[in-house]
Order: structure tokens, then sequence, then C-alpha cells
């Protein structure tokens, strides 16, 4: 896994479903938990952890794994949520964010994926509006 240094700008990412997202289900844009609706392209942050990283509520950003393989992992066109999490986290939906996981980042005993502490930094979009 990769180191995660202080100031560097990386925010330890989870994935996160919807509340209407099963395993075999058709994945919703209407997440009454979290407000959000109408798209699934949303990164939630800590609103200190928006400010301090230069980011405004409602921006589009891209998602960059921090891992050290030099294997490039990015997701394109996230906007970002003000959400109640810890500073230094992030979230986004599973599967949107999926390709953010490298196969080398899992849980040692179980061999799980490590879905939930992804190591990531955010940039301003490169993504065409």
């Amino acid at each position: 896994m990769a180191q995660r240094r202080e100031g560097d700008g990386v925010q330890r990412l989870t994935t996160v479903r919807s509340n209407d997202q099963f395993n075999t289900t058709i994945y919703g844009y209407k997440d009454r938990l979290r407000g959000v609706e109408g798209t699934r392209m949303v990164v939630f942050m800590n609103e200190e952890d928006i400010g301090r990283l230069g980011f405004r509520s409602g921006e589009i950003v891209d998602i960059e794994t921090v891992a050290g393989d030099n294997i490039r992992r990015e997701v394109q066109g996230f906007r970002i949520v003000p959400h109640a999490i810890a500073r230094g986290c992030a979230a986004a939906y599973f599967p949107e964010a999926s390709p953010l996981v490298p196969l080398s980042h899992f849980e040692p005993k179980s061999c799980t994926p490590a879905y939930k502490a992804v190591p990531v930094r955010l940039k301003r979009t490169s993504a065409q509006a």
C-alpha cells in the first residue's frame, strides 16, 4: 500500500453504495441518504478538506490513485459534494470509483481488495465539459 505523507494532498477514498443499490440491482440516481440526485459522479469530502486543498463545493475534479507502482489510475468528471466525513477522507460510489483500486492494494489475511482505503489525489478536471 502507498504510504501517506502529511501535507501532500493525499485523501483516503472509500467506495460506498447509494441507498437503493444492492449487489444485483441497476444503480439508481437518487441517494436519499446523502442528498444526491441525478448523478453518481460525485466525490464526498469533508468541508475543511475542500477548502484546504483549494477546491470549491460543486467543482468538477478528476481523481487519481497514489499507489507508487507507476500505473496510472484515474477517473474523471466527479463533482465535489461536502459531507460529514473525517478529515483526510473522501468517498465515491461503487462501481464508478472501482478503476482507482490497484490489484496489489488488498487486505493481506482475506485478500479482499481495499475498496475502503484507496490513497488518492484530486485535481482539476481535464475532461471536457
